[in-house]
């Protein structure tokens, strides 16, 4: 049995080191700017996909045929370009294939904003005042009106933080209406949108998840909350701050959420928090770019999790840490081992009017940290020229302290940056 990851850069690098390490031959795939990518020496065999940038890698004609070439029976998305498309997933099955991921109907699910926000509050959790479905800019005037304090337009099939504009004025309605829409159709190929009443204040507590059908086990819980315009910078586990009841209370309202869907395969659900209430934001049916530092306090190698799953292997053969899950709320949160923060190492520059970027060129010094408690996940190295068309993200830089003590680790994480050495591209390691 071999395993074709469908994705790219650091990502498909963190998948083969698992396989690799499970004895599962990898396949890569690569667009033709990708060539030189690392991920294509490091499969035990590549497949070179046509065209160049994202598109090759949305080409599920493409990547099937690729599986079909090589022999692969299981199939990797990782994150981003096909991993939540349900299309792809019945595509796969379809073939005969793998896919490592929740069925076609969860990822149909959670990829709509509203149906996912009906599923939560059927599962009892609370949930923001917003427009139902594809909302018109008629029907978000309307709920502007009641909401004066400010909304959220959000596209109703993104994610990633893209296709969302905040409108604190009703004379902004029309402008971000249309441009939100635009940018959902442009990067998810649906313009739908629809509103949501502001969060104030809060903080962005997501909670990973390990599900197979009926039953779902929350792992740990990570704070997201520094962010630039939606895109996530850095991330903690466990969430520092929180009271131990809180903690329980979101652990316990996402293994129910997905055990309610029968979610299978690794979902992140995502919460805002302001004080000691909680309200549900969105789940990402998933592994995450964060996924790391849950990994790191908890001993767990996710991507082997998902691998087991997809292999058919039942909960119990898991051998997961005792935690919540949704056959038994009264048990206590997951223990972790100390704290653990990824910081997004990307390569951009900063414009004059703090505008972001993406920059080219090629490493010519390409110089990570180490040291006990530090891990690197990249795909950078010396004399490689990074195709611009992609993410801009270049490498995670994910350190690790023993106890209890947020300023210990932010001098941990803070010296790990002092030492990664890049040159020939710009990065925002000096933000």
């Amino acid at each position: 049995m071999s395993l074709l990851i469908a994705n790219r850069g650091e990502i498909a690098l963190r998948i083969i080191r698992t396989a690799t390490e499970l004895g599962l031959p990898t396949v890569a795939v690569y667009a033709e700017d990708d060539a030189d990518s690392p991920h294509v020496h490091a499969a035990d065999e590549a497949v070179a996909l046509s065209g160049a940038g994202p598109r090759a890698y949305l080409d599920q004609g493409a990547i099937l045929a690729a599986a079909k070439t090589s022999g692969a029976e299981l199939i990797h998305p990782g994150y981003g370009f096909l991993s939540e498309q349900a299309g792809f997933a019945r595509a796969c099955a379809a073939a005969g294939l793998t896919f490592v991921g929740p069925d076609p109907e969860v990822l149909e699910l959670f990829g709509d904003k509203s149906a996912a926000r009906r599923a939560a509050a059927a599962a009892g959790i609370p949930v923001l005042p917003a427009t139902d479905g594809p909302s018109s800019l008629e029907d978000i005037t309307r709920f502007f009106a009641d909401h004066p304090q400010g909304i959220v337009i959000k596209a109703l099939s993104g994610g990633g933080g893209r296709g969302l504009r905040m409108v604190r004025r009703a004379s902004e309605l029309d402008d971000a209406y249309r441009r939100c829409a635009a940018e959902a159709a442009h990067g998810f190929g649906d313009p739908a949108v629809f509103a949501e009443a502001v969060c104030e204040d809060a903080r962005h507590i997501e909670v990973q998840v390990v599900a197979a059908p009926t039953r779902a086990l929350a792992l740990g819980d990570r704070d997201c909350s520094i962010q630039r315009r939606y895109q996530k910078l850095v991330e903690i586990a466990p969430a520092p701050g929180l009271s131990a009841p809180l903690r329980a209370e979101l652990h316990a309202a996402a293994a129910r959420l997905a055990a309610h869907v029968g979610c299978r395969g690794l979902a992140t659900v995502e919460f805002l928090l302001s004080g000691e209430q909680f309200v549900f934001l969105e789940v990402n049916p998933r592994i995450q770019v964060e996924h790391t530092v849950t990994e790191v306090v908890t001993g767990v190698d996710l991507v082997a999790v998902s691998l087991a799953i997809a292999g058919g292997a039942s909960f119990d053969d898991l051998d997961l840490p005792a935690g919540i899950d949704s056959s038994d709320a009264d048990r206590r949160p997951a223990a972790v081992r100390g704290i653990a923060i990824q910081t997004r190492v990307n390569m951009e520059t900063l414009d004059a009017d703090g505008s972001v970027l993406p920059a080219t060129g090629t490493l010519t010094v390409f110089s990570p940290p180490s040291g006990p408690g530090v891990r690197v996940d990249t795909f950078g190295r010396p004399g490689l020229s990074p195709s611009p068309r992609y993410d801009s993200l270049l490498a995670k830089v994910i350190t690790h302290v023993h106890g209890s003590s947020v300023p210990a680790a932010l001098r941990k994480a803070r010296t790990a940056l002092a030492e990664f050495a890049v040159e020939g591209i710009r990065t925002n390691i000096g933000l």
